[in-house]
């Protein structure tokens, strides 16, 4: 008999290519499989909640595996701990769930929440996690903008070309440009997202907020649906997947589980790097 776990953790991207596991790349997901697999001697395939793109991080992510052992609270805690001994400083577990049989990562997720970090000072210390952007950016017309975001469905437009998806349709739950401290972030919440999307929504955005193209112009590119008609895609550095939801009928384990310790959070790394 099989048993379903949801491991919690995140990942610094910038030295990998994506979560993917790849041809002749290093992915996340193929160094914590070679970690699962040193741990229980044998292979233990790993399943995403999604796809992120190279160099781009995530502060809170999820995903599944299954094993042929009910693995109680104290073996759970204590592999937690395993897998961070042998895992590279930049991937950290923050949790082991007991979940459903047919819980999905990636199917049962509900939303998702991509946050991008733009710091329009120098900083010697943010250019890792934040996009130092030149010039005069007009942030309440971007969001003037982000607002049109909320009238359609089909995100052609800002999506990868070529990508294997059966549609480009997202419900957009959040998306807004919020200032903290010497930090401009766009928080964008959905049920799903297209590949490149989040960067290429916020590069379309800065093209309203540089002036060079008004909020009607926006709402045209998402009509268009055209890729070429979007803005470029941003910088990956700065990007962070910040939050999964998940229905809590998906987890045998209380969600809350308080023996495990939170996920960072971006925003507040962020801050303090600057004190």
């Amino acid at each position: 008999m099989a048993f379903r776990y949801f491991l919690r953790l995140a990942y610094d991207g910038t030295d990998y290519h994506g979560w993917q596991l790849q041809k002749s790349a290093v992915s996340v997901q193929e160094t914590i499989e070679q970690a699962l697999a040193g741990l229980f001697r044998l292979p233990v395939p790993v399943m995403g909640a999604g796809r992120t793109d190279t160099g781009v991080h995530a502060s809170d992510f999820w995903a599944h595996f299954d094993l042929n052992q009910n693995l109680d609270k104290a073996h759970k805690y204590k592999m937690v701990q395993q897998l961070n001994a042998v895992l590279p400083e930049d991937i950290r577990i923050y949790g082991l769930y007991a979940v459903q049989p047919k819980a999905h990562a990636r199917f049962d997720a509900t939303a998702r929440t991509y946050q991008y970090f733009i710091c329009p000072e120098k900083n010697v210390f943010a250019p890792k996690y934040s996009w130092h952007l030149f010039g005069n950016v007009d942030y309440q017309k971007m969001n003037e903008a982000a607002i049109v975001l909320f009238d359609y469905k089909d995100f052609t437009s800002f999506s990868k070309l070529h990508t294997q998806v059966k549609t480009n349709n997202c419900r957009i739950d959040k998306a807004c440009w919020e200032q903290y401290g010497p930090y401009w972030v766009f928080t964008i919440k959905a049920d799903r997202f297209l590949r490149n999307m989040v960067r290429a929504v916020v590069g379309t955005l800065l093209e309203v907020g540089k002036g060079k193209m008004d909020v009607d112009g926006f709402r045209q590119v998402i009509e268009k649906k055209d890729r070429s008609s979007a803005g470029l895609s941003v910088p990956g550095r700065a990007l962070f997947l910040t939050k999964i939801d998940y229905p809590d009928s998906s987890f045998i384990d209380p969600l809350q589980n308080t023996d495990f310790s939170s996920p960072p959070n971006p925003l507040e790394m962020l801050l303090l790097g600057d004190e």
